[in-house]
């Protein structure tokens, strides 16, 4: 390859629309308020911790699909990234899971403590 297919190889390979970026950042703007939102209008209990947790990974998957770049990436290295932490989760799910079956169970046979 010559030294100008190279460069312009280099230059049009990775740059994205700056458009793309302010839309994230709007988006990002806009998922933030509606998290203040939640605590400002006093939604409580389980809403209001689903709410939050939801702007949360909202926000999260914005900001890795875009700002890290991974939209642009080959599905396996995506997989190799983000299959671990889930699998983390579903064992934690599971452990939690656990820990309700064992304190119920105890709390059966050996009744409630003083």
């Amino acid at each position: 390859m010559s030294d100008t297919t190279e460069h312009t190889h280099a230059q049009s390979g990775q740059q994205h629309p700056i458009r793309l970026y302010l839309v994230v950042w709007g988006l990002l703007f806009f998922l933030s308020a509606c998290s203040y939102l939640v605590d400002y209008l006093g939604v409580q209990g389980y809403a209001r911790w689903t709410l939050i947790l939801l702007f949360m990974l909202l926000k999260a998957g914005l900001i890795v699909a875009v700002f890290m770049h991974m939209a642009w990436e080959r599905l396996a290295l995506v997989y190799a990234i983000l299959l671990p932490p889930l699998l983390v989760l579903v064992f934690v799910a599971l452990m939690v899971s656990e820990a309700h079956y064992t304190i119920f169970t105890r709390l059966a046979f050996f009744g409630a403590a003083p």
